[in-house]
């Protein structure tokens, strides 16, 4: 019986399998004075990092053949990233994939508006995170009754996930805040801060130049190949483990190549620290901007269709295969 929709996510379960190694490794070693923390914490967060990265993936492409199997496998999911695993679809795959970088999407790069960029670097996320929680409360709203696989799925990983924090702050508050919040807080702010890394700066009108694309191999293989932005916005529901095919395939002899990126880290010290500025990918200033209000991605009758923009560059993709 075939377990595994993908091979390549052994992989995910290994990675995953580490930080729950690691994790009972800091709570049972617990060694006391910041410089031993410090390197213990640094890997948790490293590692809820990647859990969230796999919880993007597993609402994308399911990675368990049985449905009950990807189920538990979103709990385990949740523990990792401190955050129900199906509130992550809302936000992400009916707001951001469908109308990227337009008032619909709740979590478009407009909304940095400091003009110190590093700024947007630490705050970005902070200053949407009301705005994805309420579309995570309004599609809540509108499932009741209409989804109730996903209400219920929904339900379980909250209970789940509230019943292990209680129980390990009764055990030990300190290892609690230490081992299991810093690193949640940190891959909350990690995954939605990528979508400024991601987006800022590109085209959203483009077919091609929507997306910027981190190409390290070693990158690449912590966190599933999700460098290959651009090909996930063409084909959101193709496994991860194709990506890199497809982006060379399909994307790339489109695109304009400034925005394959080799390094993370070097794009990251380049635009926020030195010598730093907001840029347009072909090398223009990139001014800050009013975002406006958000407009209503979903209405009493569900969530509204992709942006015409949107269903162009599905289009051009399925051409371009």
């Amino acid at each position: 019986m075939k377990i595994l929709r993908y091979g390549a996510d052994r992989r995910t379960l290994l990675l995953i399998g580490a930080w729950y190694a690691l994790m009972g490794y800091a709570w049972a070693a617990s060694p006391s004075g910041f410089w031993a923390n410090v390197p213990l914490i640094a890997a948790l967060c490293a590692g809820a990092f990647i859990g969230a990265v796999a919880t993007h993936n597993a609402v994308h492409s399911p990675v368990f053949t049985a449905r009950w199997m990807n189920d538990l496998w979103q709990v385990v999911l949740t523990l990792t990233y401190g955050h129900p695993v199906s509130s992550y679809v809302p936000g992400h795959n009916l707001s951001h994939h469908r109308h990227t970088e337009t008032p619909r999407d709740v979590m478009r790069t407009d909304k940095a508006r400091f003009r110190w960029h590093l700024l947007n670097l630490f705050l970005f996320t902070p200053s949407i995170s009301r705005a994805i929680l309420g579309a995570e409360f309004d599609y809540a709203r509108y499932a009741v009754g209409r989804h109730p696989r996903w209400t219920r799925q929904l339900a379980i990983e909250a209970a789940v996930m509230v019943a292990v924090v209680a129980a390990l702050l009764a055990v030990d508050w300190r290892r609690t805040l230490l081992y299991v919040v810093i690193p949640w807080q940190y891959a909350a702010w990690g995954i939605v801060t990528m979508n400024l890394l991601q987006h800022d700066g590109c085209d959203p009108q483009s077919p091609w130049n929507h997306s910027r694309n981190f190409v390290s191999p070693v990158l690449n293989w912590l966190v599933f190949n999700n460098g290959y932005h651009g090909i996930h916005h063409l084909k959101p529901t193709l496994h991860w483990s194709l990506a890199r095919e497809a982006h060379h395939r399909v994307l790339a002899p489109h695109m304009d190549r400034r925005l394959d990126e080799p390094s993370m880290i070097a794009y990251v010290l380049r635009t926020f620290v030195l010598p730093g500025g907001r840029r347009r990918f072909d090398g223009a200033e990139r001014p800050v901007r009013d975002p406006g209000p958000d407009e209503p991605w979903i209405t009493a009758d569900g969530p509204l269709p992709a942006t015409a923009v949107t269903s162009v560059r599905a289009a051009h993709a399925l051409h371009a295969a």
